[in-house]
């Protein structure tokens, strides 16, 4: 006759107890962040897979600036650029022009992510509101980055005479995500003090011109006047373009310089829209 099978031993059944009543060990922040920004840069691509809509008309504005206002002045010859023809020196401005484009109204999906009930789901939500904020910059650097591939290869199909240096291009998409994470930063900051997508269009609309005209998109800092120049100086935007002609033409430029500000505005950008998500969720 076969005997009955042991019990398990007690301390084994209170280890397994333990671990139902427990819950598990926190994720460490180091593991969190990088998680999260993944998973937001997922999303955006799965949006552009499901519509691609959005990418074509957005190539549109940045090609007539190359096509119409590029070659008009390269004609024209009134714009000092060291030698390098106007519409070279104008394609990593517009590149960094589309992807500012693109960032400065990424607080209007913020507002309708909380108009949904999404925003709230996110904040009860382990994950640390910097977390979150910084995922969504990211996400909209991927899209930027995206939008900049574009305008590169519309560059490129009108003879602009870029690098393709695979470590100057890596160069490349480090500065439009970095630049656009601020803008996108700066979208959701605004988001959270107007808390409405009317309001937010407006102010959009209202500083997107300011910063493309303020600063070396179009023209060299040297045809500036005194105070568009300072302007210039601390437009988060100028250092991206300086950085983008500096890699794609290989002018001149302050890459340490230009790469270190955009690395901190994007930094105070996402401390800016962290401590104003709770707020927005309201």
């Amino acid at each position: 006759m076969s005997e009955a099978p042991a019990a398990p031993p007690a301390a084994s059944a209170d280890r397994d107890l333990g671990l139902l009543l427990r819950p598990p060990p926190a994720r460490p922040a180091w593991r969190l962040l990088p998680a999260r920004v993944a998973a937001m840069c997922v999303v955006e691509l799965q949006k552009l897979s499901h519509d691609r809509t959005e990418l074509y008309t957005r190539a549109v504005q940045p090609a007539l600036w190359l096509l119409i206002f590029g070659q008009t002045f390269t004609r024209l010859h009134v714009i000092p650029t060291g030698g390098v023809p106007y519409l070279d020196y104008l394609a990593p401005g517009i590149i960094a022009q589309s992807a500012m484009f693109i960032a400065i109204f990424y607080g209007i999906q913020i507002i309708w992510e909380r108009d949904a009930g999404v925003l709230s789901k996110l904040l009860v939500t382990p994950t640390p509101r910097p977390a979150l904020i910084t995922g969504k910059a990211f996400a909209s650097g991927v899209k930027a980055l995206i939008q900049a591939m574009v305008v590169i290869v519309i560059a490129a199909a009108l003879g602009v005479a870029l690098t393709w240096n695979p470590l100057r291009l890596l160069g490349v998409a480090g500065a439009v995500v970095l630049g656009s994470a601020f803008f996108s930063c700066l979208s959701m900051t605004i988001a959270g003090v107007v808390l409405s997508r009317d309001r937010l269009m407006g102010f959009g609309q209202a500083i997107t011109m300011p910063l493309f005209f303020g600063s070396n998109a179009l023209y060299p800092l040297s045809v500036m006047p005194g105070w568009l120049r300072a302007v210039s100086e601390v437009n988060p935007l100028s250092y991206q373009v300086d950085a983008l002609r500096g890699l794609l033409l290989g002018t001149p430029a302050h890459l340490g310089t230009d790469f270190a500000v955009l690395a901190v505005a994007a930094a105070l950008g996402i401390a800016a829209a962290s401590s104003l998500l709770g707020r927005l969720a309201r």
